[in-house]
């Protein structure tokens, strides 16, 4: 299993991985998105983002490959300060934001996901930032589960998003 940055020219297979997450039984808990409106989306929705992931500071998409197949991915958002975050809240200091967890139910319980954290936070260290921060729903045990093993913890903020109740939790790195 490798874990890296994403290359543009894979958006086809990034773009299964995302219907993939959307289609997983706990998306509603997990993802702004819905497979219904991702689906729709034209191939060059999918080959921008992959192109914006694949290189700047901006955001970073990564992926955990083995023998060629995205066995799951994650990606962090650098919000600046002043700016209002994927949930419309305004952004009080810049910080490197953990979205779009995702592993296929096969490399599940092998450790991908911590893998795939490790090199968000390895990243996010890289560009200057000592935390990194993200927003589950409530409900979603699992994945707290899963980011509390990660080294995550809830920081205190809670808030009520499109899905429904999130709360707020922090790695320092």
């Amino acid at each position: 299993m490798t874990v890296r940055r994403v290359r543009a020219d894979e958006w086809p297979a990034l773009r299964g991985l995302r219907l993939d997450a959307l289609r997983d039984p706990d998306a509603r808990l997990a993802f702004l998105d819905s497979f219904a409106d991702a689906v729709q989306r034209p191939d060059e929705h999918w080959r921008g983002r992959a192109a914006a992931s694949a290189e700047g500071d901006a955001a970073v998409q990564l992926v955990a490959v083995d023998d060629h197949e995205l066995a799951g991915s994650v990606t962090v958002l650098v919000q600046v300060a002043g700016s209002q975050d994927h949930h419309g809240r305004r952004v009080r200091h810049s910080r490197a934001v953990l979205v779009g967890v995702y592993v296929r139910p096969a490399y599940r319980g092998t450790g991908v996901t911590d893998d795939l954290i490790d090199a968000a936070a390895t990243w996010s260290r890289a560009r200057g930032f000592r935390e990194l921060t993200l927003d589950v729903h409530r409900d979603n045990a699992r994945a707290q589960g899963a980011y509390r093993r990660a080294g995550f913890t809830p920081s205190g903020v809670a808030f009520t998003s499109a899905i429904g109740p999130e709360i707020e939790m922090v790695r320092a790195l």
